[in-house]
């Protein structure tokens, strides 16, 4: 009987577990290899991604965690663990993190500035709030935040974010492309998903609308397994979902 991982080297694991025992499902802390072995699904939180990088490297975690998402397990990547799923990530620090990969999608790091331009914003999400019930947004928290500048065709948009037209898409030593007599606003991606991957740019752990958790629970039963045997609850908690009071959404500090 597995439960859900959250890789805990660095950055808002404990917010994720914390969400996911609201929930009614047990977390896991995963920081070496062998660990995965014991888990059904993952999450690799936001954090400072080459920090993150570094020890995931030091402690040999790249090759377990390529092989966990080969083998078709549910991983989702909030923050810098979207950054660790791309097959590809540009911007700051270019070239010098290593990645998971496994999600068809290029991400800028960074995309919408420095920890001084963290913000929230109500975003729509269709997907979600058909499957999950509540409010049609949600409340998104960028923190330092990445976004997806190019996604492939097996990869699902299920939440966009608009940004102004002159935003540098894509830059470099070598190379800036940016969007020049465009219209005033586009909209970049900001949550995906292809097969058994997850990703968002944003931060769900720090509010709390449990929504997007939910939603992956849902993910890893879908993968062919009961929800009995692939996911542990806390204490024999109902793991019955209730939104009611999504609503009352707290302002993160």
């Amino acid at each position: 009987m597995g439960a859900v991982g959250v890789l805990a080297l660095q950055g808002s694991f404990n917010e994720h577990i914390a969400a996911l025992r609201r929930l009614g499902v047990k977390g896991v802390e995963i920081r070496k290899p062998e660990q995965l072995e014991n888990v059904s699904s993952l999450i690799i939180p936001g954090g400072e991604s080459t920090t993150m990088a570094k020890l995931a490297e030091y402690h040999n975690l790249f090759p377990a965690l390529r092989e966990f998402v080969k083998m078709g397990k549910p991983v989702w990547g909030t923050c810098a663990g979207l950054i660790f799923l791309a097959n590809k990530a540009v911007g700051q620090k270019e070239g010098g993190q290593e990645l998971v990969g496994g999600l068809d999608c290029t991400i800028h790091r960074n995309f919408f500035g420095s920890q001084i331009y963290s913000f929230e914003a109500e975003v729509a999400a269709p997907e979600l709030a058909s499957k999950e019930g509540g409010p049609e947004t949600f409340r998104a928290v960028f923190i330092r935040a990445p976004a997806v500048i190019e996604a492939g065709p097996g990869v699902e948009v299920l939440a966009e974010y608009p940004v102004p037209s002159n935003k540098v898409l894509y830059s470099s030593s070598s190379v800036r492309i940016q969007e020049e007599n465009a219209a005033p606003e586009k909209k970049v991606i900001i949550a995906v998903k292809q097969k058994n991957l997850l990703g968002t740019a944003f931060h769900p752990e720090l509010t709390a609308d449990t929504r997007w958790h939910s939603y992956f629970l849902k993910m890893a039963c879908e993968t062919g397994e009961e929800a009995s045997s692939s996911i542990v609850a806390v204490e024999g908690v109902d793991l019955r979902i209730n939104h009611k009071q999504i609503n009352e959404l707290p302002v993160y500090q």
